[in-house]
């Protein structure tokens, strides 16, 4: 199992494994072991730029539907399909937000999501069980480091509750919304949340001084959204 671990697998009282080497995942929001270099996949398609601001280097390719562009400018991924996902056939409802923040965007959820039941399962597989956690520590959803020349996005806090979670997005500096697909929760094992060889890991490299905000939306598996805004000074870590 790899060390990086989700908080869920720990309050659930999984082992944590061994200690890879590499450059160390950030405490989001506990310490967490190094990302291993070998299991980092290397993009197989020419270099992707996210906008005019960063490199997608290392950590996961971001493959899913990207928001509409706003103001003219450019999407997301230069270079990758940037069509508008079709029109989901039911609103998703919202959560409270502050009035003067960022809005849900619609059209980057994927589409045919359907809310599952909401029996609290001790595993923290439910928004029942996750929602309260993710609310309360809202500022963890993400962080920003800059490391080894680069700026590292971690979203180890989404991957630690991602089994209560149906879809997320991302955007980096104002750039359209682009959905970032969830690793699958390992439902066979008493940690569903770990994350295991094989999985995605939590992060992204980009080119160092390129994040300057980051906005994360996320859609709960009773299908209620949230969206959240934070600029670099407040995510910010060693």
């Amino acid at each position: 199992m790899l060390a990086v671990v989700a908080v869920a697998a720990n309050a659930a009282g999984g082992d944590g494994g061994e200690t890879p080497q590499g450059p160390p995942i950030a405490p989001v929001p506990v310490e967490l072991s190094e990302v291993p270099q070998a299991a980092v996949t290397q993009p197989t398609s020419p270099n992707i730029i996210f906008g005019e601001s960063a490199n997608i280097g290392e950590g996961v390719i971001i493959g899913g539907t990207l928001a509409p562009a706003t103001g003219g400018g450019g999407g997301l991924l230069e270079g990758v399909q940037t069509e508008q996902a079709p029109a989901a056939a039911v609103t998703l409802p919202v959560l409270p937000q502050v009035v003067d923040g960022p809005q849900v965007n619609q059209a980057v959820i994927p589409t045919g999501l359907a809310a599952d039941p909401q029996t609290p399962t001790g595993k923290f597989t439910t928004a029942a069980e996750v929602l309260p956690i993710m609310d309360v520590t809202r500022v963890n959803r993400v962080a920003v480091r800059a490391y080894d020349g680069k700026d590292l996005i971690y979203v180890t806090h989404l991957w630690a509750w991602r089994c209560g979670l149906k879809a997320m997005a991302i955007s980096v500096t104002d750039e359209p919304l682009q959905n970032w697909p969830l690793p699958e929760c390992h439902m066979n094992y008493s940690t569903p949340n770990a994350i295991l060889d094989g999985d995605v890991l939590p992060y992204l490299s980009l080119r160092l001084g390129g994040v300057q905000s980051v906005t994360i939306q996320v859609v709960y598996d009773d299908l209620s959204t949230d969206i959240a805004r934070f600029e670099r000074g407040e995510i910010l870590i060693p």
